[in-house]
């Protein structure tokens, strides 16, 4: 997506708002009253908010509770802090917000070189007691499909509490979330083209969940606070257009023309290209290249990538998660992330390969 004539590839980070979360935006507004009030003001900002309930549910097939929040973060660390059991397992590819939730005691469970979280491992951690589990559907750097169901399946065995951070997943792949086994999962509104700020914590019915944030009777009290119904209703908007399967093809047409066209012409490695992934998301790594200088460089040309995980790229470090997966250092560092959407057009691939194969040699390192 082109804005103001730069090209945007970085969707894995947030996406352009729609212009039908943008009008649910408009209309939610005129209901301005507060959703708790008995008043006819109140019951119609009220309605406002369930049916934005539902179309998020309807998006997953979710048949559950459904605590909206201020995002993702907040939604892990209301599951993490609340759930009734003493240890925390965790896959050593999770987004950052997951390790800052479940803790420094917590167990880091293993993955392979694709990035997927090792399940005699994860069996092993559990004979050793009641865990909550964190296994993301879907890593936010590579693209990768974690094997979640499976995950669930061993969980559901046990009696086990099983987080899924499905927060790239939304709109990229189906999400069963009954196939999954999941007794809770995260989700972020801006990842599927609506404003930041709200996402949602899906809660198995019947599980006991305290609130993180106390004082009122809102969200099933879980979750206290006056609640953002403009915000809602634009995550409803979007939720139902990103459970539209049939731009999928085309963004992975683009994924992979542009992963072909890099291939034949330069010296790179695709993370994770022979496992499952999302149809949208390329980490590449260019041997002996400098990532944040390409980075630096495609920025100066007017397109927007990046090397990792947004909420971690103000680090030096090279990305845990590339780290996790069996990379030196060095290849970690040579590793950018391209992200799509159903905006990208074959125009924009060609330009940002046009671009690449100018600037990669530029920034390889000297022997």
């Amino acid at each position: 997506m082109t804005v103001q004539n730069r090209l945007y590839l970085d969707h894995a980070a947030t996406t352009p708002v729609l212009p039908e979360a943008r009008t649910a935006v408009a209309q939610a507004l005129d209901r301005w009253a507060n959703p708790s009030s008995p008043h006819a003001d109140g019951r119609a900002s009220r309605a406002a908010l369930e049916q934005a309930r539902r179309d998020i549910a309807d998006a997953l097939g979710w048949r559950h509770d459904i605590i909206l929040t201020s995002g993702a973060t907040e939604a892990i660390a209301i599951a993490a802090a609340r759930a009734r059991v003493a240890g925390r397992s965790f896959s050593a590819t999770e987004h950052d917000a997951v390790g800052a939730a479940m803790g420094s005691e917590a167990t880091i469970l293993p993955v392979d070189e694709a990035g997927a979280v090792d399940l005699p491992q994860l069996r092993a951690a559990l004979s050793r007691g009641p865990t909550l589990v964190a296994v993301q559907q879907v890593n936010n750097e590579t693209g990768v499909v974690q094997p979640v169901a499976d995950v669930g399946r061993v969980c559901r065995e046990r009696g086990i509490h099983l987080h899924c951070d499905a927060v790239q997943a939304a709109g990229k792949i189906d999400i069963d979330v009954n196939l999954l086994a999941a007794d809770t999962l995260s989700l972020s509104a801006h990842k599927i083209h609506a404003p930041k700020g709200i996402g949602a914590l899906y809660v198995r019915r019947g599980l006991t969940l305290e609130p993180l944030i106390a004082g009122g009777a809102q969200e099933r009290r879980r979750r206290a606070g006056t609640e953002n119904v403009p915000l809602a209703a634009a995550f409803g908007a979007a939720a139902t257009l990103a459970a539209d399967a049939n731009v999928r093809p085309i963004i992975a047409s683009l994924r992979n023309r542009f992963e072909s066209a890099l291939r034949q012409s330069l010296d790179v490695v695709i993370h994770g290209a022979d496992t499952e992934r999302v149809v949208n998301t390329s980490s590449v790594m260019f041997r002996g290249a400098d990532a944040e200088g390409i980075a630096i460089a495609l920025d100066l040309e007017g397109i927007a990538i990046s090397t990792g995980s947004a909420c971690s790229s103000g680090r030096v470090e090279p990305s845990g998660v590339l780290l996790a997966m069996g990379l030196t250092p060095e290849e970690a560092k040579s590793t950018v992330r391209v992200s799509l959407s159903r905006f990208t057009t074959g125009e924009e691939i060609e330009r940002v390969v046009e671009v690449l194969l100018r600037v990669v040699p530029r920034c390889l390192r000297s022997s």
